[in-house]
């Protein structure tokens, strides 16, 4: 499963790096970090592939990752509660409940800070700022204390991507 998801972020971000082609490289890696599922994660994948030096595809992507964080962390609760009074959308704002509130949220309930932090910055498929966005806010999480814990969970993600797309590859091409 987690093989399965790793490569299905991987084609999503060959896909937008394709489909993207001719714009500058440092737009596409900044709108992949925009998304959600592909994050910052995706972001310096895309950048690595693309050939974007490490220190601006960092700032770009964290940039392009906590961007939207505010709004999820303000907004969410308004935005799912339409979503329920709609026809179409009703099923995706209860599977999006139903995974803010599930067994990973509980976790991150006991221990809040460092638990947001964490789930954050673990480069798993799942995890990430949207999510933990979306986890913190409808678990009712001090938004201040949110707020620190998803970026400094963004910058270990980002710690860790670069090692993963950066540093192993470079090692490598060494020998």
């Amino acid at each position: 499963m987690l093989l399965e998801m790793m490569s299905l972020s991987e084609t999503l971000v060959e896909w937008l790096t394709t489909h993207m082609n001719g714009l500058p490289r440092e737009l596409i890696i900044f709108v992949i970090s925009l998304l959600p599922i592909l994050e910052l994660r995706g972001g310096l994948l895309a950048a690595s592939i693309l050939g974007v030096p490490i220190v601006p595809a960092l700032c770009i992507c964290i940039i392009g990752n906590i961007l939207p964080i505010p709004f999820i962390l303000l907004f969410i609760e308004k935005i799912l509660k339409w979503m329920k009074t709609t026809k179409h959308l009703h099923g995706i704002a209860d599977w999006l409940e139903k995974k803010a509130t599930g067994p990973k949220a509980e976790q991150i309930r006991k221990v809040e800070f460092m638990g947001t932090l964490l789930f954050v910055g673990i480069p798993l498929p799942g995890t990430g700022a949207w999510t933990g966005a979306l986890i913190v806010s409808l678990l009712h999480v001090d938004r201040k204390k949110a707020s620190l814990a998803i970026f400094l969970g963004v910058l270990l993600a980002a710690a860790i991507m670069c090692v993963i797309t950066y540093l192993i590859p470079w090692i490598v091409r060494q020998f």
